[in-house]
């Protein structure tokens, strides 16, 4: 697989910020030692209004040319932070192996050490952009990584994060997971005081805002630009001996913070990556929180912003994450199997097998099984070699794309009722060829469960979705998708069982703008609108 690398790095910083000279008269509390869980007392948190409404638009996406690889949602990246380990950015490297999901088409990891700051990216897998002899390039107990999927600005070495930048106060380094949805209002502004873009990603524009705030402090000017920001962020910064991760007000996106034996502090994007490096999983980082990580003062907590109701996304527990984590304090394994032992309840059929579409649609799949009392078998086995361009054959072969990913096991399916489990429909392309792989197979009925409510609405905190006119769902009744896909029945996860899922509590914590169209930063643009600004 042809990738690139870029190594480079910074020279050393020029001035320290005293996070102990902060003010008492800033807008947030002072530091204090965090034995916190999400959701913390309200006097700790300080709630700041939107003055100007808030218009979601969409960052530049290249779509791939794959319509079944692009017939799901794609996360958009995954991140990870380390402080006060010898080994940081080879930890970080590991931790990056563990996200691999969450982005396969860039990777790259800053250290922090006595030559300033230090960085390795590349195009391709984390086991492409990083060698041993590239990680002995990367000394320091300080670095952060990142693993990208390109929704903005497509596949380009100089759009793979971690981002380097220079200002007043010194060197310093982010990554980011999420998506701004004011981000071309923003970067509008910033043009016409004269900065100047050199990515396309959104990503970019922190570290512009961080330049150009008159704040005396680098903890100061992060809490500045994050007060510009709207939509979704989590963000870890490098800045000296300093590592600093953020979460937005609402929470989309996950951040968690785990430690390791030695006392090192992580950070990560999700659970699965503390456990490959063997660090303990302690607590989620707060919707609207900064944790501060340095050699001084260890680790200290503040939160800039808050807001009365997290919107979690849902996505993270139906298909981003892996069933291995723990996210927004639940287990991804435990959370689909419900929806498999649910969607047996509300939707059942008189079936002989139970498969799953893998790999995200399994867990759901055997919750669905043991409801309903039916064996669960591997009925479609997926390739771990087909890569997203491949050289087709001079003849054409039907539905040869989906083919070459996931092949069916007739041993299961002949002559079978069977029910296969999926996470999402989204354009509907691949359902139908999974549909008429499994009939070719010899199966006797096919019957379609979904784990999730019906998609009729793009996503714009950090997922890679089509936009709402190219949702089947959004044009079709589950009737019509199922004649389109061809298959016996067809029935979604209903949107009001996940209170079941999550609680009545728990469950107003998440956000179902995809399911429902109402986003909780909303705005009076349609999404024609947006593209034209």
């Amino acid at each position: 697989m042809a990738f690139s690398v870029e190594i480079s790095s910074i020279s050393p910083y020029t001035l320290s910020a005293n996070l102990r000279n902060v003010s008492r008269n800033t807008i947030f509390p002072s530091f204090f030692k965090p034995s916190l869980k999400p959701y913390v007392s309200k006097t700790l948190s300080i709630s700041v209004s939107c003055r100007h409404p808030l218009s979601p638009v969409f960052s530049a996406r290249t779509h791939v040319t794959d319509e079944d690889e692009d017939d799901k949602p794609h996360e958009e990246c995954g991140v990870v932070g380390i402080h006060g380990d010898p080994e940081a950015s080879r930890l970080s490297y590991l931790a990056l192996h563990a996200l691999q999901h969450r982005g396969q088409e860039g990777a790259g990891i800053v250290a922090a050490n006595q030559n300033g700051l230090e960085s390795i990216t590349g195009v391709g897998l984390v086991s492409d952009v990083f060698t041993e002899s590239k990680l002995k390039n990367l000394p320091g107990d300080i670095a952060i990584g990142h693993v990208r999927y390109s929704t903005s600005g497509a596949s380009m070495l100089k759009n793979v994060q971690p981002f380097i930048a220079s200002c007043k106060l010194g060197s310093l380094a982010v990554v980011h997971n999420g998506n701004f949805v004011n981000y071309k209002q923003l970067k509008t502004k910033l043009e016409e005081k004269g900065s100047i873009f050199i990515t396309s990603s959104d990503t970019e524009l922190v570290l512009h805002l961080i330049a150009k705030s008159k704040a005396k402090t680098f903890l100061l000017r992060v809490i500045d630009a994050c007060e510009k920001l709207r939509g979704a962020y989590s963000m870890v910064f490098v800045f000296e001996d300093k590592l600093i991760a953020v979460r937005d007000p609402f929470g989309f996106r996950p951040l968690v913070m785990g430690r390791r034996s030695n006392g090192a502090v992580v950070f990560a994007s999700e659970t699965c990556a503390l456990d490959l490096i063997d660090a303990i999983y302690e607590r989620e980082v707060c919707p609207g929180e900064i944790v501060v990580v340095d050699r001084n003062h260890g680790d200290s907590s503040m939160f800039m912003i808050s807001h009365p109701e997290p919107k979690q996304c849902v996505f993270e527990h139906g298909y981003f994450s892996q069933p291995n984590s723990i996210v927004f304090g639940r287990s991804v394994y435990e959370t689909r199997r419900m929806y498999g032992e649910i969607l047996a309840t509300v939707a059942p059929v008189d079936c002989d097998v139970v498969i799953a579409v893998p790999d995200s649609g399994t867990v759901a799949a055997l919750g669905y099984a043991a409801k309903a009392g039916v064996p669960f078998q591997i009925g479609l086995l997926r390739s771990h070699y087909a890569k997203r361009t491949f050289i087709e054959p001079t003849q054409k072969i039907r539905d040869f794309a989906v083919k070459v990913k996931l092949s069916p096991v007739r041993a299961v399916l002949e002559g079978k009722r069977v029910v296969v489990v999926d996470d999402s429909i989204v354009r509907g392309t691949t359902s139908l060829k999974i549909v008429r792989m499994l009939r070719d197979a010899g199966a006797k009925e096919v019957h379609m469960r979904v784990a999730l409510p019906p998609m009729i609405a793009s996503c714009y905190y950090g997922v890679d979705t089509p936009r709402s006119q190219e949702l089947i769902s959004s044009k079709m009744s589950v009737e019509a998708i199922q004649k389109h896909i061809n298959c016996d029945s067809l029935a979604f996860l209903p949107l009001d069982c996940l209170e079941e899922v999550y609680g009545p509590v728990e469950s107003r914590r998440y956000c179902y703008a995809c399911f429902t169209g109402k986003y909780p930063v909303t705005a009076p643009e349609t999404e024609e609108e947006a593209d034209a600004s």
